[in-house]
């Protein structure tokens, strides 16, 4: 699968929390969502609960990054990944393995045996 396009919309964002199933951890929250797309978009976000903007983008870009090293997603979801005050301590390496257990439970990735 080719590189995952991004959320950009409020109402993308909207409707991943309203209608989406939220998968909590507390490093991470991912909400998971159908969309008509046919592609797998992500979003991140980052709210002022984290502290100051070098917080919030340092937490951003480890999402970002432990988002890339995730093998494929299934096409026609959207994700949206928030940040939480733990996400600015951990690794991206760290965060990549929380991702993996809420997209396992989530049922779109499989174990790795």
């Amino acid at each position: 699968m080719t590189k995952p396009q991004t959320l950009q919309s409020n109402s993308d964002f909207r409707r991943a929390y309203a209608r989406g199933k939220a998968y909590t951890n507390p490093a991470l929250v991912t909400y998971v969502v159908k969309n008509r797309a046919g592609i797998c978009r992500i979003g991140i976000t980052a709210s002022k609960k984290i502290g100051n903007a070098v917080q919030r983008n340092r937490a951003r870009r480890v999402i970002r990054a432990a988002a890339e090293m995730l093998p494929a997603l299934p096409a026609g979801y959207d994700l949206v990944f928030v940040a939480r005050t733990r996400t600015v301590r951990r690794k991206s390496t760290e965060i990549s393995r929380v991702m993996q257990k809420q997209l396992i439970s989530a049922g779109l990735m499989h174990e790795d045996p």
